[in-house]
């Protein structure tokens, strides 16, 4: 009887080492990305170049250009890790539309330039800036030039969340789009590679 609560707690660990994505999932945020091909995604340019390196997605192209979820989402949460290197431009765009070598809505900026609008909310290819950072020094901190940062995007409704490294850097209401696809951007820099990973989504 006194090794019983051993046993179970070996059991449960052993579990918990065979399924080392439970809790990732735990939250209800689910893969975007199988970590080795780009399945359920798009590229809808005749240009750019994507490829899978040891589960992270990797993007080189001139000019600018996105990788496309092929389906469409309304309400929900996605994580994902962004590398860009200094000097470039980038961006998560969610609620989106495309058609062949266009895209167009809300994204969450990426932005290595010395104004630091990281985090702030864009509207690609139509009104442009809805949320820059000027003028707000604690989520322009937020954003960690030349290494990986972590964004949140909460869209609800018409209520646009956007959180880096866990602060939040737009709390917007903005009611022009309800539902649209996912994309990640390379903004075109020649010989810049910009990297994504642990890219994850639950729908609400």
């Amino acid at each position: 009887m006194t090794h019983r609560p051993m046993i179970a707690l070996l059991t449960l660990g052993l579990l918990v080492a065979a399924c080392p994505f439970a809790a990732a999932e735990e939250d209800g945020l689910v893969p975007m990305f199988d970590g080795k091909t780009t399945d359920g995604w798009t590229n809808p340019y005749d240009w750019g170049k994507v490829s899978v390196d040891d589960g992270v997605i990797v993007l080189e192209g001139n000019p600018k250009f996105f990788l496309v979820t092929e389906k469409t989402y309304k309400d929900f949460i996605i994580e994902v890790e962004v590398n860009v290197p200094v000097g470039g431009n980038s961006g998560v765009q969610f609620r989106c539309h495309y058609k062949k070598n266009k895209l167009w809505g809300y994204q969450a900026e990426v932005d290595t330039s010395a104004r630091k609008w990281a985090g702030g909310l864009y509207d690609e290819g139509r009104r442009g800036w809805l949320n820059p950072l000027k003028d707000k020094p604690e989520a322009q901190a937020a954003f960690k030039n030349g290494q990986w940062n972590k964004y949140r995007i909460e869209a609800v409704g018409d209520h646009l969340q956007i959180w880096v490294n866990g602060i939040q850097t737009t709390d917007f209401h903005d009611a022009e789009d309800t539902e649209g696809h996912i994309a990640l951007q390379h903004h075109g820099e020649k010989g810049k590679v910009y990297r994504f990973r642990n890219a994850r989504i639950k729908e609400l």
